[in-house]
């Protein structure tokens, strides 16, 4: 399907990767992994055509469709979420114009036997044959049950996406790009902006696509789940194997350590050789049995090992000065967003010291919280902070704050003060940034690198408390491993907002769950919350939770609530089929008005039939909304 051939990439004279080839077939779910600015989104845009490589070629099949989630999307305003989401459905939304324009023509025309009009019905069938081979009956069922399973509510399908953070619009552009049934599916860092219940939802789609589908992810768990193909980008070459990340990790260091191996009993082999060669040089019987010797090591293919590249960040927290011993206290605290509340009567007290992670589904107000402690949003209640308390605060979308047209060095330096303005290279360098790439603009950066500059300014402001939310996304694994390290040992209290069980292991030693507008707390790290939780990963909890909204309310649940659910869950099935039924009718009578109009309208009370037939479908789908109200009031 897709094939990339001696494909290299150079910035600033330094070659990204140089001859690479590899062939993506159907089926194929391929993790792309590497460091941070190894490569992975210029690769991405090569395969989406966005960019041309320096040299080498990318060979596809015919009319094979590629679809690309890019970070940067750009929506037009004063659309809603529905009518953004229909835009997957370009061919389609086309058609429907068409059929609409000739509709109206055919309306107002009376010259039935005319050779016009009769050239207009031919059309009209031909305008709904490609309709329905679209699938132009089912596209806006479709979409709602994507939409649906990337999180959004139905109450949602109305708003303007305006409305709408960053995060749910990359969410709307996901949804597009599933919709459009392509061939070739790319995705950059797909969960970043996504909660537990639609990264499940998101996993088993991309488990059942036929096509290809490349991900670049830092997610271990999604790409285990997801991907059966890894391609690694490393110090400019690939390395291909057709197992999932973990499996992958695993075989690559069983190679190496076998490359090793040969490696060191070829270099013994070399040596005796060489010691044999200068030994028998000195002979003149001996002088033909050398060079003989000297031919035989020049045909030696030398074992190559892997490298590894192993330069990582530098980082370490240092404490400003010594806090109080309680360094926040929150009573009666809420938020609220108009009519929906997120949080009520939260009451919380963190001692100086504390290690503390916030769990729980998105919307569920863990940023919210977060956002209240810093003094970033007005609410309800009162929150405190403690004696000498120094706030750092790492927002989740930290990186977007950045100027793109300042480069590396001069958004450290306005960042910087007397103080800590001379440290801002030695800085820059713990995090990576070194010689002329800290001239970069930050608008080139990758995600992750941009992630790595926004901690390291972070480090230019003194704090003893800290609060980061999900600090991980767009981290390179390593990367990740080492700000885990650097948070251990800082001595200041830390809050920590993140799905990452692994980042969260070792890390925290009291865990806060946000559920129902209000917290829980659980003295113990998160290993032991999923223990009293009695599940093994945070997303079982939240599978569970989806499954099960609340398991206290099933157990109570009596019998006739019982017998009611499943009453009314038989009654949407009916109405459901019915529904398909009527649809199905209705779209075989369009085109059976396409193709014989007047036989069709000469049968008797046809009209009245017809327009019976639609005002039934109608009350149908009110029905099945009543229906699907009154099951989620009672689930």
């Amino acid at each position: 399907m897709l094939n990339i051939h001696n494909v290299s990439v150079a910035f600033g004279g330094e070659y990204l990767f140089e001859d690479i080839a590899f062939r993506l077939g159907g089926g194929d779910r391929v993790g792309l992994v590497g460091k941070n600015g190894a490569g992975k989104s210029t690769m991405l845009k090569i395969l989406a055509k966005d960019l041309e490589p320096d040299t080498g070629q990318i060979a596809t099949d015919k009319e094979v469709s590629i679809g690309f989630l890019r970070q940067d999307i750009d929506f037009v305003k004063g659309r809603t979420v529905l009518e953004e989401a229909y835009q997957a459905f370009e061919d389609i939304k086309k058609l429907e114009a068409q059929m609409e324009a000739i509709n109206q023509k055919l309306a107002e025309r009376t010259d039935y036997e005319s050779e016009g009009y009769n050239q207009l019905m031919i059309d009209l069938n031909e305008v709904t044959h490609r309709y329905e081979i679209l699938g132009g009956y089912n596209y806006q069922g479709d979409t709602e049950k994507v939409l649906q399973g990337l999180g959004f509510k139905r109450t949602d399908f109305d708003k303007l996406t305006d409305t709408f953070s960053g995060g749910w619009r990359m969410r709307i552009e996901l949804a597009k790009l599933l919709l459009q049934n392509n061939d070739v599916l790319l995705l950059d860092e797909p969960t970043n902006h996504l909660d537990i219940e639609s990264i499940i939802w998101l996993e088993q789609f991309l488990r059942q696509f036929s096509g290809v589908v490349v991900i670049v992810s830092h997610d271990k768990m999604f790409l285990d789940n997801v991907t059966n193909r890894t391609i690694e980008i490393s110090l400019g070459r690939i390395y291909d194997y057709n197992k999932p990340y973990s499996k992958y990790l695993v075989l690559r260091q069983e190679i190496r350590e076998q490359q090793l191996a040969t490696q060191k009993n070829q270099e013994k082999h070399i040596q005796h050789t060489e010691k044999l060669i200068e030994k028998f040089r000195a002979k003149a019987s001996k002088a033909t049995m050398a060079q003989s010797l000297i031919k035989k090591l020049d045909r030696i293919d030398r074992v190559e090992v892997d490298e590894e590249d192993n330069a990582t960040m530098n980082i370490t927290f240092p404490v400003s000065v010594q806090p109080g011993k309680v360094v926040i206290e929150a009573e009666g605290a809420g938020k609220s967003y108009g009519e929906k509340e997120v949080l009520s009567d939260v009451n919380l007290l963190v001692e100086r010291g504390s290690k503390i992670a916030f769990v729980g589904q998105n919307g569920q107000g863990k940023t919210t919280l977060a956002k209240m402690i810093n003094g970033e949003i007005p609410f309800e209640g009162g929150i405190k902070l403690g004696h000498n308390v120094q706030l750092g605060y790492f927002a989740q979308n930290q990186a977007e704050y950045l100027d793109g047209n300042k480069t590396i060095l001069d958004t450290m330096i306005d960042a910087a003060n007397e103080s800590n303005r001379a440290q801002v290279r030695d800085i820059l360098g713990a995090f990576l940034f070194r010689g002329d790439d800290v001239e970069k603009k930050a608008k080139v950066l990758s995600g992750g690198e941009r992630n790595r500059l926004a901690l390291a300014k972070l480090l230019l402001q003194p704090f003893n408390v800290l609060i980061m939310d999900e600090p991980t996304n767009h981290l390179d694994i390593k990367s990740k491993n080492v700000l885990k390290e650097a948070l251990k040992k800082f001595e200041g209290t830390l809050i920590l907002v993140s799905h990452d069980r692994d980042f969260l292991q070792g890390l925290t030693n009291t865990v806060y769950e946000f559920k129902d507008k209000n917290i829980k707390e659980y003295l113990g790290d998160i290993n032991f919350y999923l223990e009293q939780r009695n599940v093994e990963s945070l997303r079982d909890i939240e599978k569970r939770d989806k499954e099960a909204v609340a398991p206290k309310s099933k157990q109570n649940t009596s019998y006739e609530d019982q017998k009611r659910l499943k009453g009314l869950k038989n009654k949407l099935s009916k109405v459901e089929s019915k529904i398909s039924e009527l649809e199905k009718e209705i779209a075989e009578i369009d085109v059976e008005l396409a193709v014989n109009y007047d036989e069709v309208i000469s049968q008797p009370n046809f009209f009245e039939n017809y327009q019976g037939k639609k005002d039934t479908l109608d009350q149908l789908m009110l029905d099945w909304e009543t229906l699907q109200e009154e099951l989620e009031a009672s689930s």
